[in-house]
């Protein structure tokens, strides 16, 4: 009776979120609607042929992964919305903690401070705090996701963190 019950409660939400799954599977935007008009040019897409750009963006329907699309399980090539930095994460981007260190030397942040990692990514403080600590030469650094797609980052021998968002 009490699983019945606890199910009659769930029913609705797997509704709402099997209509999502459905209209997400139906739906297809082109490059020309997912793109910036400037990226699309910087691209080079606007040189190419109105029969050259529709197949592309019949390739992109059928080979773009996902049940309904027809794809065969790649990766969807749509991008996230770029942050304040510009930045377009991928969407199919996982959010998992990165770990790495920082390049140079490290002696606390303000407002402006970017953090160049070892591993190419560029992080950049989101927040109006500052903060100093003793100097440190390439510490390691963790950055963790956050409610509501924010990032902290957790710098060793640095006794606080902060929130940032990924420039590059």
């Amino acid at each position: 009776m009490r699983a019945m019950k606890t199910s009659l409660r769930l029913l609705p939400l797997l509704l709402v979120l099997t209509a999502c799954g459905l209209a997400h599977a139906q739906s297809f935007s082109s490059l020309q609607e997912r793109m910036s008009a400037a990226d699309f040019q910087k691209a080079g897409l606007d040189k190419l042929t109105p029969e050259q750009l529709h197949f592309l963006n019949a390739w992109l329907r059928t080979h773009a992964g996902g049940a309904g699309n027809g794809g065969a399980g790649t990766a969807p090539v749509v991008v996230g919305p770029a942050n304040r930095f510009g930045y377009r994460a991928p969407a199919d981007q996982s959010r998992g903690t990165v770990a790495s260190t920082l390049v140079g030397n490290f002696s606390g942040w303000d407002s402006h401070t970017r953090l160049p990692l070892a591993n190419g990514q560029i992080w950049q403080v989101s927040e109006s705090s500052s903060w100093s600590c003793q100097s440190l030469k390439d510490p390691k650094v963790t950055i963790k996701p956050m409610l509501l797609g924010s990032w902290l980052a957790y710098i060793q021998g640095c006794s606080n963190s902060v929130r940032v968002e990924r420039v590059r």
